[in-house]
């Protein structure tokens, strides 16, 4: 297993690296911040993942930025 670019839509949300037998995702965006640091057994979890994270209850909140969220 080699690390791995996480893109959803086109933009680059985390990197897949090694963990022991599993990957574990690193996230490089606010919005997928929730799943930074959890083990999958493959990039096509992790993206299944993201989609069920990016269009859950909460998903506009993870949307807006830190300063958008502290304002509101």
């Amino acid at each position: 297993m080699q690390k791995q670019v996480i893109e959803i839509g086109g933009e680059a949300v985390g990197v897949v690296v090694p963990d022991e037998d599993r990957l574990k995702f690193v996230a490089v965006k606010y919005s997928v911040w929730d799943l930074d640091s959890q083990r999958f057994s493959s990039a096509d979890e992790v993206r299944v993942a993201i989609r069920r994270l990016l269009n859950g209850p909460s998903a506009s909140t993870r949307a807006m930025s830190p300063a958008r969220i502290a304002a509101a």
